[in-house]
């Protein structure tokens, strides 16, 4: 391919409204361009990377026996009113309706209308286990689009469902499927970690999801420094402490914290460390008004968590600052677990603290040296909290280890969930009917693309995989346009190298050697090729790997192999 065939938009100037890099990487390549907010139109050098990935997810899904099909991006409101998830979804759900007032949404997933595929074409357990996947572009109308296409709105998604006449046998193909998401990020190039995770709006029984590892990652994943322990922080459960709670020696004593309303502030003021404060919390009850939670004040709230508490309500919410007050008669802020007529939960964490700071529910006021069992009673406790470094870890093996990553895969054991709800049902060995068990696997072509560069970039520009790259070699002639025999070694070369299976660009604008050169690093092809008249005269090229900051020569005779050894 060459360049006046195969224009290259790159943008020396980075656009102000990308706010991480791969979103300024992709913007400066010409891989992406904005339509509205959350909507990109992919340009030919961002489509040949797409279409990479999506080869690669084809393969291995293919290599485990799943059947590709194509299911309607518009989807009918009846089948989510069936699975009860019409409602439940949110306002990421677009809804729209047609001329006969007839109500849709445009598909966010796919578990619906597969599943009513299904219990159409499935009739006996001899067609099980089955498993159908797609490519497709999904819509979810996001409150906040941004990153580019790390969070667009409308994204390309590969989603597979299987079914299966029992658990054991979903268990298997979870297995094959958790296998095959391996290869394709081992493929592709990625440093990845595939995590436990929960279900959340797709739910089921299990899932795992699968992050490319980012310092700029959205997610925190949590791992252990022996053995392969590893989830989502959401999901990583913490303990309390084995030996117990030390016992308490300071006198209680009841402080001013005038206008100090935060952890940090009353830290602050005073003079004590945040791990020795605790900080209460208002959320909704499941059956009661109001529910406490009591963390330390250098821990976070994981409201998953909380969620599932039997005490709690689900969704997750807190409660407002003046329901806080009509409860409490507390600002928030000065809101403590003595003398609450609430239920209170305490965290693992909050519950071993001794001589511990509290709001007095008392506008500021806060009391000093309290003690669980003898200021307080012993606390109701709970695992509430987000695990954080040094945490022990879940399998018994070392501390924890806080990563950052981009989820680019999640799969799920999804049980009845769909099925049970919608009648999906085969006819057993026995010829009774048996409601069919579901599987649900989901990969963001598109994400990756940006998980890849966010992975795999410096201060020039990208610097791919060779998987994804959208062409592995450039061929960059100097001065070829006033030099006939350079450009035509050029383009022997790329005839040659093109004859040999590679996807090579032949830069053929005659544009200055610098200008050039950045372009194929902002572009992110792995080897450049310069020919030359010097180098002609020498019979040699001057070759360099994106990933290098050195340039080699290297015989025209010996390129072939040359190439074939570092690509």
């Amino acid at each position: 391919m060459r360049c006046s065939q195969f224009p290259l938009n790159t943008l020396k100037e980075t656009p102000t409204e990308a706010e991480v890099i791969s979103h300024q990487l992709m913007l400066r390549a010409g891989m992406i361009r904005r339509l509205a907010s959350g909507l990109y139109t992919w340009g030919p050098i961002g489509l040949r990377v797409l279409r990479k990935v999506e080869a690669v997810v084809r393969e291995e899904m293919e290599r485990i026996g799943a059947l590709e099909l194509l299911m309607p991006a518009i989807q009918p409101a009846e089948l989510w009113q069936e699975s009860g998830r019409w409602q439940k979804y949110g306002p990421e759900l677009l809804r729209v309706k047609d001329r006969h007032n007839r109500e849709f949404c445009v598909g966010p997933t796919h578990e619906e209308v597969i599943t009513d595929y299904a219990r159409r074409e499935l009739k006996s357990y001899r067609q099980l286990p089955i498993c159908y996947f797609q490519v497709q572009t999904k819509f979810r109308d996001e409150i906040r689009p941004r990153f580019g296409v790390m969070r667009a709105r409308e994204f390309i998604m590969k989603d597979a469902y299987s079914f299966h006449a029992d658990v054991d046998s979903l268990r298997t193909t979870y297995q094959a499927m958790f296998d095959a998401y391996s290869r394709i990020f081992t493929r592709l190039g990625l440093k990845f970690r595939a995590v436990e995770a929960d279900t959340g709006s797709i739910g089921g029984n299990g899932s795992h999801e699968f992050h490319v590892l980012a310092d700029s990652g959205e997610d925190a994943i949590a791992y252990a420094t022996e053995g392969d322990y590893a989830a989502n922080v959401e999901m990583a459960p913490t303990f309390p402490s084995k030996p117990g709670r030390a016992t308490g020696t300071a006198a209680m004593n009841r402080v001013a914290t005038p206008n100090a309303k935060t952890i940090e502030e009353v830290a602050a003021c005073l003079n004590m460390p945040t791990n020795t404060i605790l900080k209460t919390l208002l959320v909704r009850g499941r059956n009661v008004p109001a529910v406490a939670i009591v963390l330390r004040g250098d821990h976070e709230l994981n409201d998953i968590k909380a969620a599932k508490h039997p005490l709690i309500a689900d969704p997750f919410e807190l409660i407002t600052p003046s329901e806080a007050m009509a409860l409490t008669s507390a600002p928030v802020g000065s809101i403590g677990p003595m003398n609450l007529t609430l239920p209170v939960i305490v965290d693992f964490a909050a519950a071993d603290c001794v001589d511990f700071v509290c709001g007095a529910n008392e506008d500021g006021v806060h009391i000093t040296g309290a003690n669980w069992g003898r200021d307080l009673p012993e606390p109701v406790v709970a695992d509430l909290r987000n695990a954080v470094e040094g945490d022990p870890a879940p399998n018994g093996m070392g501390t924890l280890t806080i990563a950052r990553g981009i989820e680019v895969g999640h799969v799920f054991q999804l049980g009845d969930t769909y099925s049970k709800a919608m009648n999906c049902e085969i006819l057993d060995e026995q010829g009774k009917p048996r409601t069919t068990i579901m599987g649900c696997y989901g990969i963001g072509v598109s994400r990756i693309v940006a998980a890849a560069i966010e992975q795999n970039h410096d201060t020039n520009g990208i610097v791919w995989p060779v998987p994804l790259a959208p062409f592995a070699i450039a061929i960059i002639p100097i001065n070829g346009h006033r030099a006939p025999d350079v450009q035509a070694a050029a383009e022997r070369l790329e005839a040659e190298l093109t004859g040999l299976g590679h996807s090579v660009l032949l830069d053929d604008r005659g544009l200055r050697p610098g200008v050039a050169f950045a372009d194929m690093e902002l572009i992110g092809i792995p080897l450049r090729i310069v020919v030359s008249e010097r180098g002609l005269a020498a019979g040699e090229y001057e070759v360099r790997l994106r990933r290098e900051s050195a340039n080699h020569s290297v015989s025209v005779e010996q390129l072939v192999g040359w190439i074939a050894q570092h690509l």
